[in-house]
């Protein structure tokens, strides 16, 4: 009956999001309740288990709608890109107070207390967002409040709304950075995941997995003899794998060969990666 991607769509033969209805075929239809996620980065799996394969993962402040919650698991839609899965019910919570604030340095501690001898309550990558209730500084330092009690560092937010200009400078902040299959925070990330959170910090949401992003960011590119014409921040698709641009002869990806974010000329890439997966399938300029 549907043509709908359940990666995209929350539907299963037995239950399936009410404002799916006349779409596609379920026993039951049912609105999903907001909740927010309360854990520094929560895996997205595909099946209701912890030895299930994550697909992709939600940050600290990510709004979700939740179809259903059972036996620990909670299936749910993340509301900013889209993404259907399961998550540990432990790492939702209540969307209590309305963020004020967004991380935008790869990675950064939450303390209990403004001072940063404290030892650490927990960690957030960028992206995460939070609540800033006050201010206080400690011997010189400053600090972000939230309504916890909780501090971070205050230059490590941003307010939302406040936005990078080049992308592309935004992924090289994360050059170093362990390659993760379904990651998307500065703790570990792959290629798509790269793409996404540092448009993300430019504004500019994009969808999830490689080949949406190949099918929806900006317009398609052909470039010329040699792969001539590329520049700054042109997206380079590959079958199952995108690179950006960072000026007409080098990329930079999350990938599975120095397991690293990493710097790389693109036709040494393109020479790299055909012998197992063939050449490039496709460019895009955002």
């Amino acid at each position: 009956m549907t043509a709908h991607d359940a990666r995209l769509h929350a539907f299963r033969s037995d239950l399936a999001d009410a404002r799916l209805k006349g779409e596609v075929s379920a026993e039951r239809f049912v609105a999903g309740r907001p909740a927010r996620i309360s854990a520094s980065v929560a895996d997205i799996r595909n099946a209701p288990r912890a030895d299930a394969g994550v697909n992709t993962q939600a940050l600290f402040g990510d709004d979700v709608l939740v179809f259903e919650d059972a036996e620990g698991w909670a299936w749910i839609q993340a509301e900013r890109d889209g993404y259907v899965g399961y998550v540990a019910n432990t790492m939702l919570g209540g969307r209590d107070h309305a963020p004020t604030h967004i991380v935008s340095v790869p990675r950064t501690f939450l303390y209990p207390g403004p001072d940063l001898r404290f030892p650490i309550a927990g960690q957030l990558s960028m992206g995460s967002t939070v609540t800033v209730t006050g201010a206080a500084e400690t011997r010189g330092t400053h600090y972000a409040v939230l309504p916890s009690g909780e501090a971070i560092i205050a230059g490590h937010l941003r307010p939302i709304g406040e936005i990078a200009a080049d992308y592309v400078a935004v992924a090289e902040t994360f050059l170093g950075t362990p390659y993760l299959w379904g990651g998307t925070s500065g703790f570990g990330i792959d290629c798509s995941g790269l793409v996404q959170l540092a448009m993300r910090m430019a504004d500019k949401n994009v969808l999830r997995d490689s080949d949406m992003q190949a099918a929806s960011i900006g317009e398609p590119l052909e470039p010329g003899p040699d792969y001539a014409g590329l520049r700054r921040g042109d997206l380079v698709f590959w079958k199952g794998h995108v690179a950006a641009m960072t000026d007409a002869e080098t990329m930079i990806h999350a990938n599975g060969h120095t397991m690293l974010v990493s710097r790389e000329g693109l036709k040494d890439a393109i020479a790299r990666i055909g012998y197992l997966y063939g050449g490039p399938t496709g460019f895009r300029r955002p």
